[in-house]
């Protein structure tokens, strides 16, 4: 019974003088048009706005749970001097810790995903909102609030219509920078399974020399810039809003 396997065969292609002639240039093959940034956007727009949207999600979702906790914690110690130096002095630490570190000690507990990184975004983006709570708090003038007791208010009262409304301006600077800070470092999140945009930045990084490896780089960081100058916008309209007139600089 005959071989079915063909024996090799030595045959010329006109014009073609060996692989040299593919021209493989910087691990690309030449004569292959890479895609541009925009067409790799539309190749890839679900993905892409997914990426989007996650990353939004992730920074409210953070940027909440930051507000409700600092400005709680500020309005419960801000006349204590001890307790103000302790729970600041606490969170000036958790605040030096390198982001990927503590992303990392959060995996064994929680596993992957969201979990880690909202609990690790939270934790760093406490301080800025505690501090300016406390100091907004702390900046109003003594003779304002003895008048507004002196009208009858309440202590609660005095809280909700005069001192907080007066702090306001402070408190929400602290957001600001808690939020942006909080893009920053969302980034990282993609280490440890975190949603958002660093999925495509840290994937793109990984597979540099790839055919689309900068296009996925780009993305994500020109992706997470153009959203934290977005939020930024917000905060100064959202600022000039619920400042009282007298109050705006």
């Amino acid at each position: 019974m005959a071989d079915p396997t063909p024996e090799p065969t030595e045959e010329v292609i006109e014009g073609f003088n060996g692989l040299g002639d593919l021209g493989a240039v910087d691990g690309e093959i030449a004569g292959v048009d890479k895609p541009t940034l925009l067409e790799y956007i539309f190749d890839n727009q679900d993905r892409v706005i997914s990426a989007f949207i996650a990353q939004i999600e992730l920074v409210i979702v953070v940027v909440s749970i930051i507000s409700i906790i600092a400005i709680i914690t500020g309005l419960l110690i801000w006349k204590n001097s001890t307790l103000v130096e302790v729970v600041t002095s606490f969170w000036s630490i958790v605040f030096t810790i390198p982001s990927l570190a503590m992303f990392i000690f959060f995996i064994g507990p929680f596993g992957l995903g969201w979990k880690p990184a909202v609990i690790a975004l939270v934790l760093y983006g406490q301080l800025p909102v505690v501090r300016n709570t406390i100091v907004g708090l702390r900046s109003i003038e003594p003779a304002i609030l003895e008048s507004a007791m002196a009208m009858g208010m309440k202590p609660l009262t005095v809280l909700r219509k005069v001192h907080f409304p007066l702090a306001w301006p402070i408190i929400i600077v602290g957001i600001r920078v808690s939020c942006m800070l909080t893009f920053g470092i969302s980034a990282i999140a993609a280490y440890v399974g975190g949603p958002g945009l660093g999925d495509l930045l840290f994937s793109g990084l990984a597979q540099l020399g790839s055919f689309n490896a900068m296009n996925q780089t780009l993305v994500g960081a020109v992706g997470i810039t153009i959203l934290a100058l977005i939020f930024d916008a917000f905060f100064v309209v959202i600022r000039r809003v619920t400042t009282p007139r007298g109050l705006r600089v």
